[in-house]
Protein backbone atom coordinates (compact mmCIF):
# COMPACT_ATOMS: atom_id res chain seq x y z
CA UNK A 1 0.00 0.00 0.00
CA UNK A 2 1.44 3.23 -0.77
CA UNK A 3 1.78 5.67 1.53
CA UNK A 4 -0.10 8.31 0.88
CA UNK A 5 -3.32 6.23 1.19
CA UNK A 6 -2.44 5.24 4.89
CA UNK A 7 -4.35 7.29 7.57
CA UNK A 8 -2.20 10.13 9.27
CA UNK A 9 -0.83 8.23 11.93
CA UNK A 10 0.67 4.87 10.30
CA UNK A 11 1.64 7.47 7.65
CA UNK A 12 4.33 9.13 10.00
CA UNK A 13 5.55 5.83 11.02
CA UNK A 14 5.67 3.68 8.18
CA UNK A 15 6.82 6.97 5.79
CA UNK A 16 9.56 7.95 8.06
CA UNK A 17 11.88 5.12 7.00
CA UNK A 18 11.08 5.56 3.30
CA UNK A 19 12.52 9.67 3.75
CA UNK A 20 16.23 8.54 5.53
CA UNK A 21 16.64 6.20 2.83
CA UNK A 22 16.25 8.41 0.49
CA UNK A 23 18.07 11.16 2.15
CA UNK A 24 21.06 8.90 2.33
CA UNK A 25 20.72 8.02 -1.07
CA UNK A 26 20.74 11.26 -2.39
CA UNK A 27 22.70 13.25 0.00
CA UNK A 28 26.59 11.83 -1.42
CA UNK A 29 25.49 12.51 -5.13
CA UNK A 30 24.67 16.41 -4.05
CA UNK A 31 27.54 16.67 -1.80
CA UNK A 32 29.81 15.65 -4.38
CA UNK A 33 28.43 18.30 -7.06
CA UNK A 34 28.50 21.00 -5.15
CA UNK A 35 32.36 20.62 -3.77
CA UNK A 36 33.11 19.59 -7.40
CA UNK A 37 31.66 22.94 -8.52
CA UNK A 38 33.76 25.04 -5.76
CA UNK A 39 36.77 23.49 -6.76
CA UNK A 40 36.13 23.59 -10.41
CA UNK A 41 34.71 27.07 -10.05
CA UNK A 42 37.86 28.10 -8.37
CA UNK A 43 40.18 26.77 -10.87
CA UNK A 44 38.38 29.22 -13.41
CA UNK A 45 38.86 32.12 -11.02
CA UNK A 46 42.64 31.40 -10.43
CA UNK A 47 42.62 31.21 -14.84
CA UNK A 48 41.13 34.46 -14.74
CA UNK A 49 42.99 35.91 -12.24
CA UNK A 50 46.66 34.94 -14.04
CA UNK A 51 45.37 36.32 -17.61
CA UNK A 52 44.78 39.61 -15.59
CA UNK A 53 48.12 39.64 -13.92
CA UNK A 54 49.88 38.84 -17.42
CA UNK A 55 47.85 41.11 -18.98
CA UNK A 56 49.11 44.11 -16.38
CA UNK A 57 51.99 42.62 -16.80
CA UNK A 58 52.27 42.69 -21.04
CA UNK A 59 50.64 46.67 -20.57
CA UNK A 60 53.74 47.50 -18.43
CA UNK A 61 55.94 45.60 -21.40
CA UNK A 62 54.47 48.00 -23.86
CA UNK A 63 55.72 51.06 -22.85
CA UNK A 64 58.87 52.37 -24.32
CA UNK A 65 60.61 53.38 -21.47
CA UNK A 66 60.07 49.47 -20.30
CA UNK A 67 61.75 46.92 -18.53
CA UNK A 68 61.59 43.23 -17.38
CA UNK A 69 61.57 44.71 -13.97
CA UNK A 70 58.47 47.16 -14.76
CA UNK A 71 56.80 43.79 -15.76
CA UNK A 72 57.41 41.84 -12.82
CA UNK A 73 56.22 44.44 -10.66
CA UNK A 74 53.10 45.24 -12.32
CA UNK A 75 52.12 41.10 -12.35
CA UNK A 76 53.29 41.27 -8.29
CA UNK A 77 50.89 44.48 -7.58
CA UNK A 78 47.98 42.63 -9.69
CA UNK A 79 48.77 39.17 -8.08
CA UNK A 80 48.83 40.91 -4.45
CA UNK A 81 45.32 42.77 -5.43
CA UNK A 82 44.06 39.41 -5.91
CA UNK A 83 45.23 38.03 -2.91
CA UNK A 84 47.96 35.02 -4.85
CA UNK A 85 51.26 36.63 -3.81
CA UNK A 86 52.15 33.48 -2.20
CA UNK A 87 50.94 31.00 -4.56
CA UNK A 88 54.30 30.17 -5.68
CA UNK A 89 53.69 31.63 -9.40
CA UNK A 90 56.42 32.39 -12.05
CA UNK A 91 56.80 34.82 -14.00
CA UNK A 92 58.11 34.38 -17.95
CA UNK A 93 58.33 37.29 -20.74
CA UNK A 94 59.19 37.04 -24.14
CA UNK A 95 61.30 37.87 -25.77
CA UNK A 96 63.77 37.69 -22.72
CA UNK A 97 64.32 41.77 -22.71
CA UNK A 98 61.46 44.09 -23.55
CA UNK A 99 63.85 47.27 -23.50
CA UNK A 100 65.66 46.04 -26.49
CA UNK A 101 62.49 45.42 -28.54
CA UNK A 102 61.75 47.34 -31.29
CA UNK A 103 58.51 49.25 -32.10
CA UNK A 104 55.71 46.57 -33.16
CA UNK A 105 57.10 43.37 -31.67
CA UNK A 106 54.94 41.29 -29.99
CA UNK A 107 55.41 40.98 -26.31
CA UNK A 108 54.03 37.42 -24.68
CA UNK A 109 53.42 37.79 -20.92
CA UNK A 110 52.84 34.24 -19.09
CA UNK A 111 52.15 34.05 -15.19
CA UNK A 112 51.65 30.58 -14.24
CA UNK A 113 51.46 28.28 -10.83
CA UNK A 114 50.48 24.94 -10.24
CA UNK A 115 47.13 23.46 -9.08
CA UNK A 116 48.53 22.30 -5.66
CA UNK A 117 49.65 25.81 -3.95
CA UNK A 118 46.96 28.09 -5.41
CA UNK A 119 43.87 25.76 -5.47
CA UNK A 120 41.10 24.40 -3.39
CA UNK A 121 40.77 20.88 -3.44
CA UNK A 122 38.28 19.66 -1.49
CA UNK A 123 37.73 16.73 -3.43
CA UNK A 124 40.88 16.18 -5.52
CA UNK A 125 39.21 16.05 -8.45
CA UNK A 126 42.28 18.59 -10.19
CA UNK A 127 45.41 17.09 -10.09
CA UNK A 128 47.49 19.13 -7.27
CA UNK A 129 50.55 18.90 -10.25
CA UNK A 130 48.00 20.91 -12.73
CA UNK A 131 49.84 23.95 -14.24
CA UNK A 132 47.41 26.81 -14.63
CA UNK A 133 48.60 29.77 -16.70
CA UNK A 134 47.38 33.05 -17.53
CA UNK A 135 49.05 34.70 -21.27
CA UNK A 136 48.47 38.00 -22.69
CA UNK A 137 50.06 39.28 -25.88
CA UNK A 138 50.47 43.14 -26.97
CA UNK A 139 52.68 44.86 -29.76
CA UNK A 140 55.14 47.45 -28.55
CA UNK A 141 54.71 51.09 -28.65
CA UNK A 142 56.51 53.53 -30.18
Amino acid sequence: MSCSLLGTHRLSLRCRGNAVIEAALVLPILLVLAFGTVEFGYFFYLRHNLQGAAREGVRAAIIASATNSDVNSAVASAMTSYGLQNCGYTVSISPNDVSKTGDGTSIIVTVQCNWGTAGVRPLGLISSSKVVAGRAVMRKEG
